[in-house]
């Protein structure tokens, strides 16, 4: 597509500090950020002390206008946004737009989506994506249209998944990653030349299309399944929103873990053995998981030696 406008107006939308090293790199590149779209602050913890997101913070401290609406289709909000006069309009991690805010700009609006589209549509790609054992992923910047992640791909960028990292470490490295590829775009939109490549027309070798949002009761850990699927299970869910178990009662979280080969006959799946001291081990199928930083109910999360030194009951049994 070919569209040539050097000196882009741009309103940034965008919540969790995923986003803000999009937006940090846009304003340090010189781009004209006309204003910054981002959640309501909320009350938040014990003292339900007002939240300010991540986007926010970052947008006051650079003296960037803010606006946030309750609403996307707020008349007041809609003309605010239209007083900006914004070119192009940039999306990382934040709400589903209506048409009438996706297609105000003349050249539309952009979203950076952490996979390799078409693949992994949906809210929870990073963590779907460990979780189902993938070895790779990646960044997509795309044009939205109607059907959520489906728009026209503008440029993709793969990244390697190393064997134990977490959803949390990946997050971080396809965070700046995606920042990158995000000043790419628009670097390519003020040029005037960049490809929009129809979803479609695309080929991708990772067979699981969806990752829909993920709920604590999602999060429960099966252990009449495979040992590697756990352990992809453990890294994709953490640390948020955290795969659990119940122990003795109660819930435990756990963070890290590793698989232990089978060696023999395996009892039967839930089942715990432990030293009481430096392990602690649950028998899956084909395997056990041997259990690193956990975080009992109630309690902080601590290393597994920690965690054992403080319960007076070795634990039989994980549901």
């Amino acid at each position: 597509m070919t569209s040539k406008k050097t000196n882009l107006r741009i309103v940034f939308m965008g919540t969790p500090a995923f986003a803000v090293s999009s937006l940090d790199i846009l304003h340090r590149s010189g781009f004209e950020i006309a204003g910054v779209v981002t959640a309501p602050d909320k009350p938040a913890g014990r003292g339900l002390k007002m939240h300010v997101s991540s986007v926010k913070q970052y947008a006051v401290q650079h003296g960037l206008p803010v606006l946030q609406p309750v609403k996307l289709k707020d008349p007041v909000f809609l003309e605010s946004l239209r007083a900006l006069r914004a070119d192009i309009q940039v999306v990382v991690a934040f709400r589903m737009l209506p048409e009438v805010v996706w297609d105000m700009p003349p050249l539309g609006t952009i979203n950076l989506h952490a996979s390799l589209l078409p693949a992994y549509r949906g809210a929870a790609p990073i963590n779907w994506a460990i979780i189902n054992g993938e070895k790779e992923t990646g960044v997509t910047t795309f044009r939205l249209q109607h059907e959520i992640d489906t728009g026209a791909v503008i440029f993709q960028e793969p990244v390697p998944i190393r064997e134990e990292e977490t959803a949390g470490e990946l997050h971080d490295r396809l965070q700046e990653i995606g920042a990158a590829l995000v000043l790419k775009t628009l670097q390519a939109v003020a040029g005037g030349h960049y490809p929009l490549q129809p979803q479609q027309q695309m080929q991708t070798t990772q067979i699981h299309q969806a990752a829909p949002k993920i709920f604590k009761e999602d999060c429960r850990i099966r252990w009449d399944q495979p040992a590697s699927d756990i352990y992809n299970f453990i890294r994709g869910l953490s640390p948020h929103p955290t795969a659990w178990t119940l122990l003795n009662g109660k819930l435990l979280k756990i963070f890290r873990a590793r698989k232990k080969p089978d060696e023999g006959k395996l009892p039967a799946p839930g089942t715990i053995t432990t030293d009481q001291r430096h392990f602690l081990r649950i028998a899956a199928q084909e395997g056990w998981i041997e259990l690193l930083e956990v975080q009992l109910e109630g309690k902080k999360s601590m290393g597994i030696e920690a965690f054992l030194r403080g319960i007076r009951e070795a634990p039989e049994k994980a549901g």
